[in-house]
């Protein structure tokens, strides 16, 4: 059976985002794979209104959808998505963080959280894999938080990020064409998406840079102090994507890494399990509030900030 790969970008036509996610899908593609390629920006797409329609209908164990499935294409592209065996997604950064455009599709992935959609029988479960490709014109040093955004994105469908590429220093159109590095790296992306594929889902393992990142759970490159959690958990140290807690240990070396405690990925946002700790945090902070004596006296304190009026940008 031939693997499915779509291939997403969110960058300017026949520019670095798009060259090097041609080439990785071309390595996927000679190994036998159907391969699909979307630019977003040949698309509309909303924004999410935060209307939380659809966790209200997940709570309540109903598949209510998306409110805006209907004024733009991105039920459309789900509708595919949900239905690859990987993908491999490409953008430039804008102030250390993946474009907007990128960002505002994968946002609107939460009502279409594949865990639920499989639980209630809506769609048939797929171990899917991901590549990631962050474009930018610097050094990681101004797009830190690009590769570790676009992980994020990442979680609620269920997308197991198996390699990752940092492209820096390529602000011109097709710059990256004059590094042939680059390219053999783009390449050798797809053929880590078709190594994995082709393993044994218990086998699969991270198939990038080696030591990448400060987490060697999910290879981020984030790490944030630990605060206390919702239910009173707390970890020194945590992994700013992937959740997973610890603390800083030097090395023999004198060297400094971050060692994963024993209960440390309880919370492991890449984990089916690990979210739906989440997903009780959401239950508990959200179905507390809806109590007549908290929907009263937010209805009282609201008039002051409904009636309160200030000057704004009139543009004719």
């Amino acid at each position: 059976m031939a693997f499915t790969v779509l291939g997403i970008t969110a960058g300017r036509k026949d520019s670095n985002s798009e060259i090097l996610l041609k080439e990785a899908l071309l390595a996927c593609q000679e190994q036998g794979a159907e391969v699909i390629m979307i630019n977003l920006r040949d698309y509309h797409i909303e924004e999410c209104s935060g209307c939380t329609a659809c966790t209200h209908g997940m709570s309540a164990g109903k598949n209510v959808g998306c409110t805006l499935s209907k004024k733009d294409d991105k039920e459309a592209i789900m509708n595919v998505m949900l239905n690859v065996d990987a993908i491999i997604a490409s953008a430039p950064t804008y102030d250390l963080m993946p474009t907007a455009t990128f960002s505002k599709f994968m946002h609107r992935n939460l009502a279409y959280e594949s865990a639920f959609l499989e639980f209630i029988g809506a769609i048939e479960h797929r171990d899917r894999v991901a590549g990631l490709i962050a474009v930018g014109g610097s050094t990681r040093s101004w797009q830190s938080m690009a590769l570790e955004s676009m992980q994020a994105t990442c979680f609620t469908n269920d997308f197991r990020v198996v390699d990752m590429y940092l492209a820096t220093r390529v602000p011109a159109p097709k710059q990256c064409l004059l590094h042939d590095d680059m390219i053999e790296r783009a390449h050798k992306m797809g053929e880590n998406i078709m190594k994995s594929l082709n393993t044994p889902v218990a086998e699969r393992e991270w198939l990038g840079d080696e030591g990448m990142g400060w987490c060697p759970h999910c290879h981020s490159n984030a790490l944030i102090l630990g605060e206390l959690q919702w239910d009173g958990l707390l970890f020194p140290v945590e992994c700013q994507v992937c959740g997973a807690g610890g603390n800083l240990e030097k090395t023999e070396e004198g060297k400094w890494k971050f060692v994963i405690q024993e209960d440390g990925l309880s919370r492991d946002r890449t984990d089916t399990e690990g979210r739906a700790e989440h997903v009780k945090e959401i239950m508990h902070t959200q179905g507390g509030f809806y109590t007549e004596e908290n929907l009263t006296t937010v209805k009282e304190k609201f008039v002051k900030y409904k009636e309160l009026k200030f000057p704004t940008i009139e543009i004719n």
